[in-house]
């Protein structure tokens, strides 16, 4: 039976599935019919990911050229360590950019996070993990004062975490004292976990497994809500070959990866993240409230929506997150500095939100996005370092990036609203 029909339970009468009864709503079924779906949201400015896909294969098409070094094992595990230090800053990010706000502080909460963890666990010798509950700690006081201030005397966002940026930046100095840098113990569990911690193959392996059988379970239970409800479900074969596509892809990045040291622990850990906060964010009624806040404020307070409860807990979630990008930054150089948090890491952590698909707006994107985003930012770094350019050429092309996602961003908004689908 064609998933355009379901039979009615009472009479045996076969009818169109409910949310394709209306003809303006009818679509084609089956691989061609999902290819066609996929051209129309395209024309009808619905990119989704398919531009950084896109570029992301150039710029490693063209750094690979350039750099034949750029795609081996040892550089790209050396990507994914700067990934996983920077990652989470941008997780953060998407965050408050789905609500529509903006958070210009992360690198400075991300800085004085790495103060933290040079004074009290080199310094003052503390055990390390007191030493990183004090810092999550911070980093959700931090963000509970920012969602107080915007929730309860409407201060925008951009003001707060502007002044954020300048008063923890200062606190940052302050913590480091005179001698304004801290050397970490190479040997310390959080330095090797970030440096040099890699997971067997069998592991890896066994998680691509477990990464593609998760999702196929989830399109499958997915597929039976829609049928119970009477809905489409669309076809089963495009279901499975996304899940074979995705084992495929995992087990052979593990296989290349492995031949050199293997997959690093902590890009591991980033990716738990991303798919722990991706379910969060889809899958339960406060992700759903996002979206609908970052869609229309006021629609959302009045469909009964605690939009001030949200607004808090995801401004504690971003400066949480950027808690944790500065520690591991901190782990991966040894070192916490007056300069950590500084120099790119705020243009880096917004720029890899935007460049992966989260609109500006609000209320587009998904967790998806830092990871896509942070993938380009951190390979146009690479390749550029690999080729030895001058730090000044990489700023501009990375600004020349994010320009440009914007660009994409306001041009798709204005194709979805002269199609209806804004």
């Amino acid at each position: 039976m064609s998933t355009k029909e379901t039979v009615a339970p009472a009479t045996g009468v076969t009818a169109a599935a409910a949310d394709l009864q209306d003809e303006r709503l009818l679509r084609d079924e089956g691989l061609a019919g999902a290819a066609k779906a996929f051209g129309r949201r395209v024309r009808a400015g619905d990119l989704g990911s398919l531009p950084v896909i896109v570029g992301l294969v150039v710029i490693w098409g063209i750094f690979s050229v350039l750099s034949p070094t750029f795609l081996s094992a040892a550089s790209l595990a050396d990507l994914l360590r700067q990934i996983a230090a920077v990652g989470p800053i941008s997780i953060g990010i998407v965050l408050v950019l789905l609500l529509g706000e903006i958070d210009l502080s992360v690198g400075s909460v991300s800085g004085l996070a790495a103060a933290i963890l040079g004074v009290c666990f080199t310094t003052l010798g503390l055990p390390l993990i007191p030493v990183i509950l004090l810092a999550l700690g911070a980093g959700a006081a931090i963000g509970l004062l920012y969602g107080l201030l915007f929730t309860r005397f409407g201060v925008p966002s951009f003001v707060i975490t502007l002044a954020g940026l300048l008063a923890f930046l200062g606190l940052q100095l302050l913590v480091l004292g005179p001698l304004g840098s801290i050397n970490i113990d190479f040997n310390s569990p959080i330095v090797q976990f970030v440096t040099v911690a890699f997971l067997p193959p069998w592991a890896v392996y066994l998680l691509s497994v477990v990464a593609a059988g998760g999702l196929l379970l989830s399109d499958l239970r997915r597929r039976a809500r829609r049928r119970r409800n009477g809905l489409s479900v669309g076809a089963l074969s495009l279901t499975v070959i996304k899940s074979v596509a995705l084992l495929v892809g995992l087990l052979a990045a593990a296989a290349y990866l492995a031949t050199d040291s293997g997959t690093i622990a902590s890009f591991v850990f980033f990716v738990v993240l991303i798919v722990v906060m991706q379910f969060f964010t889809t899958r339960t009624r406060w992700g759903r409230s996002i979206y609908a806040i970052g869609g229309n404020v006021e629609a959302a307070r009045r469909a009964g929506i605690k939009v001030n409860r949200v607004y808090i807990s995801v401004f504690v979630l971003c400066s949480v997150f950027a808690v944790i990008g500065g520690l591991l930054s901190a782990s991966l150089i040894s070192s916490a500095a007056q300069s950590s948090g500084t120099g790119d890491v705020n243009l880096n952590a917004i720029a890899a939100a935007v460049i992966g698909g989260t609109s500006l707006f609000g209320g587009r994107g998904s967790i998806w996005s830092a990871l896509l985003g942070i993938f380009v930012i951190v390979s146009i770094t690479s390749g550029l370092n690999l080729l030895g350019f001058d730090p000044s050429i990489r700023f501009m092309i990375t600004g020349a990036v994010l320009l440009l996602a914007v660009i994409v961003d306001s041009l798709s908004r204005r194709s979805r609203a002269s199609h209806g689908a804004a």
